[in-house]
């Protein structure tokens, strides 16, 4: 079996893969490119925490106040200035009015929030917190060890030690988040926000990647069976391309309005009766902007996919020539589990206004946060005039790659193209 023809193919095979670029780049690359987005997701995690703050904690019990406010004079963040807190003692049902009267000042963020601490927070631990950004964890892991250390010890005062005292001890504090938003309505925020987030996130980066990498093997298939010269008989390369990336879009675009179908169910009918706390906090509207914002990020994407097909003759050489494009889906994919901690970062404003990146992350942020309705006019002006500027160069890169077969190009010669 192993005779010495087996053996010289396996020695060709072995001198053709290991001394190509491609293997030897993927071989250095691949972990400094795995240790790259581990850092890289580190750092989303910690920008997008609060520098700053101005909290008001408001407790129903005036010992509980001083307790508070002499654990937070020992927090570092209060000792350096970066978050200032302010504490009040009001009875819950002043509550309400309080948080109207400060509603302004939270929508302009001139507050961040209000945590109020009613009394029955020294039974179960269950504290709320008003805010536009009700879902900041980040801001939650800060504060909520010096609440809870406040607690245990006002509980303890003149208490004998029970074996529920001790279960008490070891519970963490609850924070359940209201959402302020510009019309009347306080919600609380539920799982299903951030089950929505996630999922927005995760169909577009799975759709993305998938219908992409399909359509750069449907470009390198059609050049390798000289099927493409069949077609360029009765069509031009552009009507070609625009044809099979529109094509293959509306065919996204069923997929995807089949897949979140469920979803629309659940907002717009009674049909489905799921728990409360799981239901999910979007709107129709909204809803049709994804569908927008998939389409026209699809036709992108496929763009770009369809460009890279047509430089290379097989996979295996295509496959390292996507490296750049799948970063540009990637590294949103991973802002947008970074957002959940603090939507309303300066992270993820930014990253949600711009090219590429806005395509996953606005859809993320819109479940978790009131976005303005002016964010989603530029999200989708700055997606359309992405989509409209790369397609001259790509479609001068497909017109002369589609037709050269037998020798894989240099990037340089790639360049050459656009000038034609």
């Amino acid at each position: 079996m192993f005779n010495f023809r087996t053996k010289a193919v396996i020695k060709r095979e072995l001198k053709e893969k290991i001394l190509s670029k491609t293997f030897i780049l993927m071989t250095l690359l691949l972990p400094l490119f795995m240790i790259g987005l581990l850092a890289f997701n580190t750092f989303l995690f910690f920008y997008t925490g609060e520098d700053s703050a101005k909290l008001i904690i408001i407790s129903e019990s005036p010992e509980l106040t001083s307790g508070l406010q002499k654990d937070f004079s020992k927090l570092p963040i209060v000792m350096n200035g970066k978050y200032q807190i302010t504490f009040e003692t009001e009875p819950k049902s002043k509550i309400q009015g309080e948080i109207e009267n400060r509603k302004k000042d939270l929508l302009d963020n001139k507050i961040t929030g209000v945590v109020f601490i009613p009394q029955t927070a020294l039974k179960d631990k269950k504290i709320e917190y008003y805010s536009k950004s009700p879902s900041n964890n980040s801001l939650f892991e800060k504060i909520k060890g010096t609440i809870n250390q406040a607690l245990v010890d006002n509980y303890f005062l003149g208490r004998q030690l029970s074996n529920e005292d001790i279960e008490y001890a070891r519970n963490s504090v609850n924070f359940n988040g209201f959402r302020i938003s510009s019309d009347n309505k306080i919600e609380e925020t539920t799982a299903g926000a951030m089950i929505i987030s996630k999922l927005f996130a995760f169909l577009l980066y799975f759709s993305l990647m998938f219908i992409g990498m399909m359509m750069m093997r449907s470009v390198v298939e059609e050049k390798n069976t000289k099927i493409v010269e069949i077609l360029l008989s009765s069509v031009n390369s552009k009507e070609m391309m625009i044809g099979k990336i529109v094509g293959t879009a509306l065919t996204g675009l069923l997929q995807m309005a089949i897949w979140i179908l469920p979803i629309v169910l659940l907002i717009t009918s009674s049909l489905f009766v799921i728990p409360q706390e799981y239901m999910p906090t979007v709107t129709l509207g909204q809803m049709i902007y994804f569908l927008i914002n998939y389409f026209v990020g699809l036709i992108t994407f496929l763009g770009l996919f369809a460009t890279v097909g047509s430089i290379f003759d097989n996979d295996q050489d295509a496959q390292s020539g996507i490296w750049p494009i799948m970063m540009l889906i990637m590294i949103p994919f991973f802002i947008s589990f970074a957002v959940g901690e603090n939507p309303d970062s300066m992270l993820a404003k930014i990253t949600s206004l711009l090219p590429f990146s806005s395509i996953i992350v606005m859809p993320a942020r819109m479940s978790l946060v009131e976005i303005p309705i002016w964010q989603f006019v530029v999200s989708v002006i700055v997606n359309v005039a992405t989509m409209l500027a790369i397609f001259p160069f790509a479609g001068k890169i497909y017109r002369i790659g589609i037709l050269l077969t037998g020798k894989k190009p240099q990037w340089s010669e790639v360049i050459k193209w656009l000038r034609f």
